[in-house]
């Protein structure tokens, strides 16, 4: 297989944690690091760590890694195959585009941009660009929440009729940038923005959508509770907030209520996380595929580059399509309303 020569520009809890994947990833070759401020010559990332574990520190060894703090320098080194971007949300745009118009395959962190006009702009370069484009949406790639996709997909225990999705966690303290509401969005744009676009991967683009959410710790929207019409009928909300007091961690869990079934996961209950109630039976503990959505989003997108075709999980338009939902939702809370949404 090809190998995929990545070059990851942004240094953070992120940025080490794509690091980390791509270690594991046969095919995928970690060529170069890029940071304006962190670029740690010795290649020690030890020190940095942020709100879901990985395992062991990182360590690069440099004399096989190209370090620089200018990311032209990596635009124009035909070596650099896929640019991977793990920069703050304001500066994805422009990095993103300029990526794209070098010719480079581009992965770019959630959210896509900190506004849903900026997202479509990348989304139209990513259309025309003659590399591949994904937006890192790793809930659709986590197993746990692939299990339930296929689950929904496959229609085994009917029809759905009501979904919680809930992911919350204490303030983001190890980056003070996150709590500047105008540049991260809040938990809303950063957080619960996985939810919501796992609620359109599962169900499609919402319909409407009607949130309340508060403004506690940063000064954009820190908690939210949404609701969302979708096709099909069934009852489907998600909530998620930055707000919990220090000490809380961090969770994700659902609830998915079938016809004939019940599907329950709670990232808390550690090897038990996931379980399926049916009827008739005996309670499951599922164990659905190893890995994390880090590590098989990058998977996907290494081995398409390496086959040649455009990755198909999620797009640059899916991810843009979730920024205008959340930003349906800030009108919902700003003006206690149902607000509808463009199909």
């Amino acid at each position: 297989m090809k190998t995929v020569n990545v070059a990851v520009v942004g240094l953070g809890f992120m940025g080490v944690t794509h690091l980390k994947a791509y270690q594991k990833i046969p095919g995928a070759r970690i060529a170069a690091i890029c940071d304006a401020v962190r670029l740690p010559e010795n290649g020690d990332f030890s020190s940095i760590g942020g709100n879901i574990g990985t395992g062991d520190a990182l360590k690069l060894d440099m004399q096989q890694v190209r370090a620089t703090r200018n990311l032209d320098d990596l635009l124009n080194d035909p070596g650099i195959d896929l640019i991977d971007l793990c920069v703050p949300t304001l500066a994805h745009p422009k990095l993103a585009i300029a990526a794209l118009k070098a010719g480079k395959h581009v992965v770019c962190e959630k959210p896509l941009a900190r506004t849903a006009a900026l997202a479509r702009e990348i989304a139209a370069a990513a259309a025309t660009a003659k590399g591949y484009f994904m937006p890192a949406m790793c809930i659709r790639f986590w197993p746990d929440y692939v299990w339930l996709k296929n689950l929904i997909a496959a229609g085994t225990h009917g029809q759905v009729l009501n979904a919680r999705f809930r992911r919350v966690s204490e303030p983001p303290g190890w980056s003070k940038e996150f709590l500047d509401g105008a540049k991260s969005g809040g938990a809303l744009l950063d957080l619960h923005i996985h939810d919501v676009d796992f609620v359109q991967h599962c169900f499609g683009r919402p319909l409407a959508v009607y949130a309340q959410g508060r403004n506690i710790v940063s000064t954009a929207i820190d908690h939210v509770s949404a609701q969302f019409t979708v096709a099909g009928g069934a009852n489907v909300a998600a909530e998620g907030g930055w707000a919990m007091t220090p000490g809380f961690g961090f969770n994700m869990a659902y609830t998915v209520l079938f016809e004939n079934a019940t599907a329950d996961y709670d990232l808390a209950r550690g090897a038990d996380a996931l379980k399926l109630f049916v009827k008739g039976q005996a309670p499951q503990v599922i164990k659905p595929a190893p890995g994390d959505g880090y590590l098989n989003e990058l998977t996907h997108m290494v081995e398409s580059i390496a086959a040649g075709r455009a990755p198909t999980v999620v797009t640059a338009r899916d991810a843009a399509s979730a920024v205008e939902i959340c930003e349906a939702e800030e009108e919902s809370i700003r003006t206690d309303q149902i607000v509808k949404l463009m199909p």
